[in-house]
């Protein structure tokens, strides 16, 4: 992604801003920081982009989430419906502020369908945690009904999803309170950071606390304010968001070109018949960090992979075998193997994570590669690429006895 494709003059000059200045810390400092205000002016470019009221930057897309979802209402003991297809952090994040997980299934926009969520809704189920995966966005419209039908709380983890959008609204912005990452492999990286975004301003100022030790940032004298709430410490470093900052500003450039290359690779791969593309709520809204291809069923897309590290085809992910982002491999999750106990462990639970049957998900997931878009691309290495896609496809569909 461009995040770690694109990095000069810019960031150094704003990480050299902090440097001079020696004001690491967010907070205070005032006469010394020579009016360098790095988290802030993140979080305003953030808001430039998505058009979001508030936006408060913290030390990582994980911690985002996490207060996203606690500074939403969300905690001990509520379910909350979360897709198996997700960077595990959304799964854990749930689990960690106390609330229980109750996975659904996803449809071919790579995230929780509307008919996923109806069916997985229970008695006790408070809020969805939907994960806009793979740069796209999922179907919003449908989503939005049965969120609004069962007064649910919506949290987006639009982690991959940064300047994605929807008819408009972008992702983070439909629900309670949504969350972007910003580490070493998204659209924009600040190293490690992350940012929540809402446009409710008491959810906004819960969170601000939240990720604070609990201060309400009110007065001159850090310490010395009042502590509304309990909290823990998720805070950006100035350094951290100074690279954030400088990213941030390059996001709707490198939007432009990666949507350039997608639809470029889309063209070339679609003279193959047995190539197929995973959907996008809203195509034109598309940040396209991701190319993201289905193939006919599980097993061809299995022998495609196998073609492709025979031929050194390289920059592709096959999820289905993935350690991190699919739930068939998180064994510890299954079995809620933890250092300490959760109430996930404790409370009853409405779903068994070793025996549920999630068969939409294992099917789209089985036959789903992507690659990601890069933003330097040239012509003639995309061309490059698609010949040798299209090679091993052609190699993995031939029949037996041809």
């Amino acid at each position: 992604m461009a995040g770690t494709e694109l990095f000069g003059a810019e960031e150094r000059k704003e990480i050299n801003d902090v440097m001079e200045t020696g004001v690491l810390f967010r907070y205070g400092h005032d006469a010394q920081r020579n009016n360098h205000w790095k988290a802030k002016d993140f979080e305003s470019e953030v808001k430039k982009i998505t058009g979001a009221k508030f936006a408060h930057a913290m030390s990582s897309g994980s911690t985002a989430i996490a207060t996203a979802l606690a500074a939403s209402g969300i905690g001990a003991g509520d379910e909350v419906i979360v897709p198996p297809f997700t960077f595990i952090a959304s799964v854990e994040a749930v689990l960690f502020i106390g609330a229980i997980p109750v996975f659904a299934e996803i449809d071919e926009t790579l995230c929780l369908s509307a008919e996923g969520i109806e069916k997985a809704i229970t008695k006790n189920t408070k809020g969805v945690c939907l994960v806009h995966m793979c740069g796209g966005n999922a179907e919003m419209d449908s989503i939005m009904a049965v969120i609004k039908k069962h007064n649910l709380i919506l949290v987006e983890d639009a982690g991959q999803a940064f300047a994605s959008s929807y008819k408009g609204t972008y992702t983070g912005l439909f629900g309670k309170a949504g969350s972007y990452s910003f580490d070493f492999f998204k659209i924009a990286t600040a190293g490690e950071g992350g940012v929540l975004v809402t446009n409710d301003e008491e959810t906004y100022k819960k969170a601000d606390v939240y990720s604070d030790h609990g201060h309400s940032h009110v007065g001159a004298k850090r310490g010395m304010e009042e502590h509304p709430y309990l909290g823990f410490n998720y805070r950006i470093s100035e350094l951290h968001a100074a690279i954030g900052l400088a990213q941030t500003r390059r996001v709707p450039g490198i939007k432009e070109k990666n949507q350039h290359n997608k639809k470029f690779m889309q063209k070339l791969l679609s003279t193959n018949k047995h190539i197929g593309f995973a959907k996008v709520g809203d195509e034109s809204g598309d940040s396209a960090t991701f190319l993201n291809l289905l193939l006919p069923d599980k097993d061809t897309t299995q022998r495609v992979v196998n073609e492709f590290n025979n031929a050194g085809v390289m920059g592709f992910d096959y999820w289905f075998l993935n350690m991190y982002h699919f739930i068939n491999q998180w064994d510890h999750l299954k079995n809620l193997q933890t250092v300490s106990n959760l109430p996930a462990q404790i409370l009853e639970r409405s779903q068994n994570y070793n025996t549920m049957q999630l068969p939409q998900t294992q099917e789209v997931v089985g036959r789903l590669i992507s690659f990601s878009v890069k933003v330097a691309w040239t012509e003639e290495q995309m061309k490059e690429l698609a010949t040798n896609i299209i090679s091993c496809v052609e190699k993995a569909t031939k029949p037996v006895n041809a």
